[in-house]
């Protein structure tokens, strides 16, 4: 797919945010856009608002109504619906696997559905809404640190595995986005990603690159690569630096209590 005009695209968790950002510029390029959201309004705005279609409810079960309302095939499948889980370890069970079933299996159960029309035609597009926090970690969130890693993992097999056949995969792994996510992350949001902190559309703009430049890697801030090759080259000066700004953190958080 070398433009996008005329493409069936799905978004999920494309009521607001990044989702609404994607939705906005696949229609704005001549696709045909179907806009999922858990929240029926949000997801109708933003669908009439581009001239698309709503397709409110759980992300990975909406796979087969989305291709029903593009006239019965998607091109691109942007897997955004994401949930910022925080806690350690000792946060409950039902929230760390309600981190992974979002931020990891509705990813999977999404290429269930999706892969086999794909493989059969040489051609589709899948664009996972990872995160920073894939590639690098969260200060105060486990859960969806573990599970952005896990994301970004199903998306780099995706692409090793499939590219030949003509599948194309993008990871997006923006830091600070202003969105509802963002508002919700406290203090090391505050801390770690608030002062570099960009629009949804930058994400969008980002990610449209990264497609014409046939790129895996979305990286809305490009300093987030270069924090990824630092943690590989030395894994442990980077340990040591995301352990000071943890005990900055515990510090800003004592003092706020």
């Amino acid at each position: 797919m070398d433009s996008v005009e005329g493409a069936r695209v799905v978004v999920t968790g494309g009521g607001g945010g990044i989702g609404a950002a994607l939705a906005r510029g696949f229609a704005a390029r001549g696709a045909r856009v179907a806009v999922n959201d858990l929240d029926a309004g949000k997801a109708a705005a933003v669908a009439a608002e581009i001239g698309g279609v709503a397709v409110p409810g759980d992300a990975a079960a909406t796979v087969a109504d989305a291709r029903d309302a593009l006239g019965g095939r998607v091109d691109v499948y942007c897997a955004n619906a994401g949930v910022g889980t925080g806690g350690d370890p000792m946060t409950d069970d039902d929230a760390w696997q309600h981190a992974w079933d979002v931020n990891v299996m509705a990813h999977v159960r999404a290429c269930r559905a999706l892969l086999p029309a794909w493989l059969e035609r040489g051609e589709g597009r899948f664009v996972a809404t990872v995160s920073a926090a894939g590639l690098l970690t969260m200060l105060g969130a486990a859960p969806y640190s573990v599970t952005k890693h896990g994301a970004l993992a199903f998306a780099e097999w995706l692409s090793l595995t499939y590219r030949h056949r003509g599948l194309r995969v993008h990871a997006i792994c923006p830091q600070g986005v202003r969105t509802d996510m963002l508002a919700a992350s406290g203090e090391a949001g505050r801390l770690m990603l608030a002062p570099d902190a960009i629009e949804p559309g930058a994400v969008a703009d980002a990610l449209f690159t990264a497609m014409a430049e046939d790129r895996f890697l979305v990286l809305p801030h490009p300093e987030a690569g270069r924090f990824a090759q630092a943690r590989a080259a030395d894994p442990d000066r980077w340990l040591d630096t995301m352990n000071h700004y943890q005990r900055k953190l515990e510090t800003r958080e004592g003092a706020a209590q």
